[in-house]
């Protein structure tokens, strides 16, 4: 590693600014869910209420960026692709998803290198939860 590719905090978290940007991150993605017609199917996937779905997210996002472990406290290991079966996700959703966060990341203003980060961290895990063909 280059001592130039080495972020400039230990732990994405860190680098993010800890819990409040990460609660604005989660709730602008689920704001622009509710609001752009470019995420509708994405939107529908969730149900009526985006409240368990934020806190959720949130509280799984602290843990995967290194900060506390919310969601391993309250529900043990996140077992992603398990809980998200009953969900039908293919490249649709997939990216609807990518592009929401990504969107939800440029306008809280995440660092654009941790945000080009993210985002190469965030397709492989949403290409993983694909649970079907398109």
């Amino acid at each position: 590693m280059q001592i130039e590719d080495k972020p400039p905090f230990d732990t994405p978290f860190e680098w993010i600014g800890g819990e409040p940007p990460v609660r604005a991150l989660v709730d602008r993605f689920y704001d622009l869910m509710d609001l752009e017609p470019g995420y509708k199917e994405l939107r529908a996937a969730h149900g009526n209420t985006l409240q368990d779905a934020r806190d959720k997210l949130f509280w799984f996002l602290c843990g995967w960026l290194g900060g506390p472990e919310h969601y391993t406290e309250r529900f043990g290991h996140p077992r992603l692709r398990m809980r998200h079966m009953p969900f039908s996700i293919g490249v649709l959703e997939r990216d609807q998803w990518l592009a929401c966060m990504d969107q939800a990341m440029q306008e809280t203003w995440v660092d654009p290198v941790l945000r080009e980060r993210l985002n190469a961290s965030f397709f492989k895990t949403a290409d993983w939860m694909r649970n079907r063909g398109a």
